[in-house]
This record gives structure tokens, C-alpha cells and sequence, in this order.
């Protein structure tokens, strides 16, 4: 699971774009949309709902598309940005529902996950004979796993966010945030 976390991907691509531009504290619902995301389709491979999952491929692919397109929105936004002021810490963001929903699509868009969930995490545990208990301890490690690597990524960008205090350190940031954006939201469109 942690080096599931840690390997790069949309979701590390979007926490940390996410955390350059807004800072650690907007980042967090992006990171419960994530890990939201990772739960459902730990349910669905547990509960052997793999078949469902698979026959809402169509849903899936909708979900990848629009919560690509959200991206590369959010990535032209950050582009055609005029830094306002000095401080940072006063850059404008979106609600925390809009960031969970981004992270969440995110997640159920991604094809790493799908395939680690559904296909991979089989071959390490005989999921047809968890307990309840079994499914709580899993879906915990999964949350604290996934969701710490994620927020160490999202408090690391935003610790190095505080570097940019210049108007044109801001520029630079929004525009390798936003190119992190577009490509993220451009790289789930081209696997749907």
C-alpha cells in the first residue's frame, strides 16, 4: 500500500498542485476525496463486487473524463492567473466540497487504482474470508497509509509554497501548478 501511496500519479500530482496553490489546509479535502475513493474500490474487491464495478466501466470513464476536464480547467485557471499581492497565504480557492469531488474523481478515474484494488490486491489477501474486523483493520490501514503519505506530500508543497513571496516566484508557481494540472487532467484523459 505505501508504495501504491508514494509512486507518482494523478493523485500525488493533484495534492501537490493543489497544495502549491492554496496551501496545506485546502489540500486536506482533496486528500479525503482520495482516500474516500481508494475505500470504495477496497469495498468492491472485498465484498466481491468486482463485477459491478466493471459493468459501471462507462460511469468510471464519465467520472475520469469530467474530473479530468476539472483539472485542466482548474490548470488554465492557474496559468491566466495575475498574482495579486505579496502574501501567498491570500490566493484564492474553491470549497472543500469541490476539492473532495476533484480528489474523489481522481480516484475512481484512475486506472492504477482500479487495477491494484480489483486485480493485484487479491494475490495478497484471501478477501472472500476477512471478518468484519479483518475489513476495518484493512480499510484503516488503507486511510492512514494513503492519507499520510498524501498529506506529507501536500504539507511538504506547501511549506515550499511559503519560498514564493515575490510576484514573480507567484508566477512561476501557478504556472508549474497549473502545467501539473493540465497534465494530470490531459494524461487521465488519454487513458480513457
Amino acid at each position: 500500500m505505501f508504495l501504491l501511496a508514494i509512486t507518482p500519479g494523478p493523485g500525488v500530482f493533484a495534492t501537490v498542485s493543489k497544495a502549491l496553490s492554496a496551501g496545506f489546509k485546502h489540500t486536506v479535502p482533496v486528500v479525503i476525496g482520495i482516500v474516500a475513493g481508494d475505500l470504495i474500490f477496497l469495498l468492491f474487491a472485498i465484498y466481491g463486487l468486482a463485477a459491478i464495478a466493471e459493468s459501471f466501466n462507462t460511469l468510471f470513464l464519465l467520472i475520469r473524463c469530467l474530473g479530468s476536464g476539472y483539472l485542466v480547467w482548474l490548470g488554465i485557471k492557474l496559468w491566466r492567473s495575475t498574482p495579486a499581492g505579496i502574501d501567498v497565504s491570500t490566493m484564492k480557492s474553491q470549497s472543500h466540497k469541490y476539492s473532495f469531488l476533484g480528489g474523489l474523481s481522481i480516484t475512481l478515474g484512475n486506472p492504477k487504482v482500479i487495477i491494484f484494488y480489483l486485480s493485484f490486491l487479491p494475490t495478497f489477501i484471501q478477501l472472500d474470508q476477512l471478518s468484519t474486523v479483518d475489513v476495518v483493520v484493512v480499510a484503516s490501514v488503507v486511510s492512514l497509509v494513503l492519507g499520510g503519505v498524501m498529506l506529507f506530500y501536500a504539507y511538504t508543497a506547501s511549506r515550499t509554497r511559503e519560498l514564493f513571496k515575490s510576484t514573480k516566484a507567484q508566477k512561476i508557481m501557478n504556472k508549474t501548478a497549473g502545467t501539473a494540472m493540465i497534465g494530470t487532467g490531459a494524461l487521465l484523459l488519454s487513458k480513457a
